[in-house]
């Protein structure tokens, strides 16, 4: 009887652990997050014409590509890629974008620039529902502007 008495408080106290405690963190799903900013080098000077990499950065959740064309040895018309698919263009971009862009220290988006020629590269990426917004900045002569948008 003593026997029966510890086996089934030895079940009722696994019992009530697993109605108590919450889902642990490790096998919750982890989601990206809403807004992100990563550095990127432009294309040296000088490279093989044709389209050349810029960098690329690989998470858990994607791997995202800065790309840019190379005519006469000088890099121009950079786009970026998400798991190597080229991002559909943006029509237009969500409110949420303009306030990830002021957390990141980047001014709001606007229309992108004709010629785009940095000597560095800022990319934004905005989680706005289940779309993510990629602005891609470049800074010259010392301020920033956009030198492409997509969507992903």
């Amino acid at each position: 009887m003593r026997l029966s008495l510890v086996l089934s408080g030895a079940a009722v106290a696994v019992a009530v652990l697993a109605v108590a405690s919450p889902t642990p963190s490790w096998s919750q799903a982890k989601q990206p997050p809403s807004c992100a900013a990563i550095a990127f080098r432009p294309i040296p000077a000088g490279m093989p014409d044709g389209q050349q990499d810029a960098g690329l950065y690989r998470s858990r959740f994607g791997l995202v590509e800065v790309k840019g064309m190379v005519k006469g040895g000088q890099a121009g018309d950079y786009f970026v890629t998400m798991n190597n698919k080229k991002l559909d263009a943006a029509a237009s971009l969500p409110s949420s974008v303009a306030s990830c862009a002021t957390a990141k220290h980047l001014p709001a988006p606007g229309k992108a620039a004709d010629s785009c020629a940095p000597d560095k590269l800022q990319l934004l990426i905005d989680h706005a529902g289940d779309k993510r917004y990629f602005v891609l900045y470049g800074r010259q002569s010392g301020s920033w502007r956009v030198c492409s948008t997509g969507v992903g």
